[in-house]
């Protein structure tokens, strides 16, 4: 873990060195890199027998997930918009 934040520390100080510099082919990097690894990915997931078998229900689990996720949300912003109505006194 330590290694990990290590090297995102010197990719921030690098970023922060090569600030005034143009840079703009990065981003088309980190695209083609983000790519490569959901490919690498997905060969993973497709040998890991247990995932295969069980598809069904992770898939259900992560359909309950997201609907819950979202209705969650959902309720939680409109309170939120109730309670700076009121607070600003809008009547509207």
């Amino acid at each position: 873990m330590l290694i990990i934040v290590a090297i995102m520390l010197s990719g921030i100080l690098i970023g922060v060195l090569m600030r005034k510099r143009n840079i703009k082919w990065i981003q088309s990097l980190i695209t083609l890199l983000i790519w490569c690894l959901l490919f690498l990915l997905g060969i993973e997931v497709g040998q890991n027998r247990n995932i295969i078998e069980n598809i069904g229900h992770l898939g259900l689990s992560a359909l309950v997930l997201s609907v819950f996720g979202v209705v969650g949300s959902v309720i939680m912003a409109w309170l939120v918009w109730l309670y700076t109505r009121r607070q600003k006194g809008d009547r509207s």
